[in-house]
């Protein structure tokens, strides 16, 4: 049958059930309803109960029926029999159908093949679902279908709900191990006036009241370092940020990170922050620190790998930290690669070298550390070493998970890297140095450590998620009828 044909049908039954006296789109059953799971999980033969959910199967054996129905907690067999019901129910009941919501109250009992039932007394019609679940929803191929129609995705699949629900203990875990170190949660804006705190090209939007251009923020850290001016010493934020760059099963342009930042603090403390909080989330989530990431065995045992990027660098490409991007590129086409670039900025370089270098290889989690501080505008540097940043990037099975500083407070020094930065940009977009910025530094920010990690990858890695839009609820997609081959990866972010 088309499926115009079915929603028209559905529609019949629709006007069926409101001729009959139903409410096709009834009052909820509230505190009388009972979680199924909790039902099953201590079940009483003979219990008067009331459950609701979405009917997912319906069987029918001479007088008798069953109907499975499932909420977000389990699955139960409704028994229906004339017997139990009055004429207008067993009336109402000719005209619902698989995917339809709807509530019963009835007595608890176990078949003779010892399934846990209910046996229906009343039932009421919640939603009328004018359309089907589709058929064979496993087997289906076009997984833009499944992040279009999420919540067909989550009905269907039930690996597919036990992701988010573990997205949901990761970030709770998150937040719990950080409250429980003193950390306090706070939220900064989404639009900023300048972009600021992270390489990438912003989204652009327009405030009416003030007649001012605005940008969505690509991330918090500018705001959140003011807050270690104003005294707080210890702040983290789970934020939403956004950039207009590349999507691919990494990327997605509305991304989610963790940002905290301490006081006192410096990269080292950040390295064991982040494994101790990494660890911590793994057995919230996971119940221990081993588990299989896209067919790789991942151990989270402390202590983890340190390599240095620099000495990577020396080896791969004999690239310097002293060497200016003419000499870098010059190295880089010796060894055969870039060859038909006759400029790059550092920031392009430092792109090309990374995914040269082949993180991919990097399995259990390991420390990057010792990048040129010509690319941390805001990393301090080592004291025996101004030309090498107190930074790390962390890696597991080839994703990067955090990024993290020894943070910048000098504002002289800040405003002069801004002002550098701004000078290499190879693009049309306009940036600007952000003084708020640099006044709140003039005013003294203490030494501090500051950490970012991807929730999205994270959730990926614990998930056995091959893309990130496998653990993002509504990824954004292209508008449909769209090339689906074209998406690129043109940006870093978590």
């Amino acid at each position: 049958m088309e499926i115009n044909e079915i929603v028209q049908q559905r529609k019949a039954k629709l006007e069926s059930l409101k001729a009959k006296g139903e409410s096709p789109y009834g009052s909820s059953p509230g505190v009388l309803r009972e979680d199924i799971g909790e039902l099953l999980n201590n079940f009483q033969e003979g219990k008067i109960t009331t459950v609701a959910g979405r009917i997912m199967a319906r069987r029918s054996h001479g007088k008798v029926s069953f109907l499975d129905i499932k909420d977000s907690t389990g699955k139960i067999q409704l028994y229906f029999k004339a017997d139990y019901l009055t004429q207008e129910k067993i009336s109402a009941f000719e005209d619902i159908d698989i995917a339809d919501i709807i509530s019963a109250k009835g007595e608890l009992f176990k078949t003779h093949t010892g399934e846990f039932s209910i046996k229906v007394e009343d039932f009421t019609v919640l939603a009328k679902a004018l359309r089907p679940l589709p058929e064979k929803w496993h087997g289906l191929k076009d997984v833009e279908l499944r992040y279009r129609q999420r919540y067909l995705d989550l009905i269907a699949n039930e690996e597919v709900k036990k992701v988010f629900l573990m997205r949901g203990r990761i970030i709770k875990a998150i937040r719990g191990f950080l409250d429980g170190k003193g950390f306090c949660e706070v939220e900064t804006p989404m639009m900023h006036a300048v972009a600021g705190g992270a390489a990438g090209r912003p989204f652009k939007t327009y405030h009416n009241e003030y007649d001012m251009n605005l940008v969505l923020r690509i991330a918090p850290e500018l705001y959140l370092k003011q807050l270690l001016v104003g005294g707080l010493d210890k702040v983290y934020e789970v934020n939403r940020s956004f950039r207009n760059e590349g999507v691919s099963t990494r990327h997605n342009p509305e991304f989610t990170m963790l940002e905290v930042y301490q006081a006192y603090a410096n990269y080292e403390d950040m390295m064991n922050l982040a494994q101790d909080l990494i660890t911590f989330a793994a057995k919230e989530a996971l119940g221990g620190v081993n588990f299989i990431y896209q067919g790789k065995n991942i151990d989270l045992t402390l202590p983890w790998t340190r390599r240095s990027f620099a000495e990577m660098v020396k080896e791969r490409f004999n690239i310097e930290p002293a060497d200016d991007e003419a000499l870098m590129l010059m190295k880089l086409q010796k060894e055969g690669f870039a060859k038909d670039k006759k400029q790059l900025t550092r920031s392009q370089i430092n792109k090309l070298i990374e995914d040269l270098l082949g993180q991919d290889t990097i399995i259990n989690p390991t420390f990057v550390t010792d990048y040129f501080t010509s690319l941390c505008p805001l990393a301090k540097t080592k004291k025996e070493n101004p030309l090498i940043s107190e930074r790390f990037e962390l890696y597991v099975s080839g994703l990067e998970i955090g990024n993290a500083y020894s943070e910048l407070n000098d504002p002289i020094e800040q405003k002069r890297r801004f002002q550098e930065e701004i000078k290499e940009l190879n693009t049309d977009e306009k940036k600007e140095v952000d003084e708020d910025y640099i006044l709140a530094l003039e005013h003294g920010m203490p030494s501090a450590g500051g950490l970012g990690i991807g929730i999205d990858r994270l959730v990926m890695l614990f998930a056995n998620q091959p893309s990130i839009r496998d653990v993002i609820l509504f990824p954004l997609l292209r508008p449909q009828g769209t090339d689906k081959n074209t998406d690129k990866n043109t940006d870093k972010h978590g």
